[in-house]
């Protein structure tokens, strides 16, 4: 490691947030890229976010990662955004350009598509997709989605309203199907991804089987015990399935690279840390 190279402030904002893998994800990239890191987790409540972020911004930080629930707060309380930010209009991620001026990125989208066509070795492009769910997580992956283009892609959510609503606002980047999970009739699609919060409260999502096309792949966003409950759906049906654990890795490579111009190496480093995870 270079000893003279400036420290590296950086931290993980959420709640909860003391599990977070980040800390550990960064340290390895540091190691890589030779550079001293401080990576510090940090647990705010909503309404002490713009204050932290400050103090972090005032004290010399590089940025930060924002996680659930202040991605949309974030990127409301930067100055500057990135498209995929603006897109989203979520952040996970804040670039410190100087003690007041902040520029919001969203590095979702990157890394879900990096670790489906890279690690995972699944196509996109000419297929039938489906996204579960109409939060921040899905905003924040519908745009690489579109580039990727796919032969159809649908949003489903408990509420029709909230999926459409969403579908609406990327209209202009690409056709979105959305509908209500207890309106859906398709049968069929190649790719399911879950982006919803279910895995959250131990339950998996409402699926149908005859959703999936015969060889179909179901992507969960989740990982660790958010998604054993899907893990266990999809193994009861004998349909393939992943975790979002590689996303994880690759969506904080796509923000170590933002902050310090280094992309790290990732697939040693998810491999390291499912064997920490023993997983």
């Amino acid at each position: 490691m270079d000893q003279d190279a400036a420290l590296i402030r950086l931290a993980v904002l959420g709640r909860p947030v003391k599990h977070s893998h980040s800390p550990w994800i960064h340290a390895q990239f540091a190691g890589q890229a030779g550079l001293p890191l401080d990576y510090q987790a940090i647990e705010v409540a909503p309404n002490h976010l713009s204050r932290v972020v400050q103090q972090l911004a005032d004290s010399g930080a590089h940025g930060c990662n924002i996680t659930l629930p202040h991605k949309q707060q974030a990127f409301a309380l930067a100055s500057l955004a990135g498209e995929r930010a603006r897109i989203a209009a979520s952040a996970n991620t804040l670039v410190f350009e100087s003690a007041r001026r902040w520029r919001a990125e969203n590095t979702d989208g990157p890394g879900l598509l990096r670790d489906l066509l890279e690690n995972q070795r699944l196509a996109v492009a000419g297929r039938s997709v489906c996204v579960i769910g109409a939060g921040g997580a899905a905003a924040g992956i519908l745009y690489d989605l579109l580039l990727r283009k796919p032969a159809s892609l649908s949003v489903l959510n408990r509420s029709a309203e909230h999926a459409r609503a969403l579908a609406l606002r990327l209209s202009p980047h690409g056709k979105i199907a959305a509908g209500g999970l207890d309106e859906n009739n398709a049968q069929g699609y190649e790719l399911l991804i879950h982006a919803s919060a279910a895995g959250h409260h131990g339950s998996a999502p409402l699926l149908v089987e005859s959703w999936f096309a015969q060889d179909g792949f179901c992507y969960d966003l989740n990982y660790g015990p958010a998604h054993l409950a899907l893990a266990q759906w999809c193994a009861d049906r004998g349909i393939a399935c992943a975790d979002g654990l590689g996303m994880l890795v690759e969506q904080a490579a796509e923000s170590f690279e933002i902050w310090t111009g280094f992309q790290p190496e990732t697939v040693p480093v998810t491999q390291a840390l499912r064997a920490r995870l023993g997983r």
